[in-house]
């Protein structure tokens, strides 16, 4: 994965896109102080953390900048997030999350809203490996336990 990060980031210097150039700039950046906190190479799933944790910070600064309303930022927040999800594994479709989510609460029996940590560690477990939204797992477990 990195590999490709560092040819799509040469590819944008030939062709003069600054834009992408920048986000990659950035990425790459954020994976180099990764790599030095974790004081090894990064594996592929280390990457894709890397690469939710950006796409995350964008969409809440889509979120502030909506507020005051400066659409030319939300504009350039959106495209940076492209460029970013290009390089993740698809995400999961609501429909599945909401499946493996209702499986969760019947294996578990929580009772109420108090044990939704339970929930979620077990969510945590189950989804793992698979690419899904867990702000959108979060707010099903609080609708279905409320």
């Amino acid at each position: 994965m990195l590999e490709k990060i560092n040819n799509d980031l040469k590819a944008a210097m030939k062709e003069h896109d600054t834009f992408k150039l920048s986000v990659l700039r950035m990425l790459k950046s954020a994976l180099q102080l990764e790599q030095i906190s974790k004081k090894h190479e990064l594996e592929d799933s280390e990457i894709s953390s890397v690469i939710k944790k950006q796409v995350k910070l964008r969409k809440d600064s889509i979120l502030e900048y909506e507020k005051y309303n400066k659409m030319d930022s939300v504009k350039d927040l959106e495209q940076e997030i492209n460029i970013l999800a290009s390089y993740l594994p698809e995400e999961m479709s609501k429909e599945d999350i909401e499946k493996i989510v209702a499986e969760v609460i019947c294996e578990i029996k929580p009772e109420g809203i108090k044990e939704m940590g339970k929930v979620m560690k077990r969510l945590n477990e189950v989804l793992a490996s698979k690419n899904a939204d867990m702000s959108l797992v979060s707010s099903l477990v609080k609708e279905k336990l409320s």
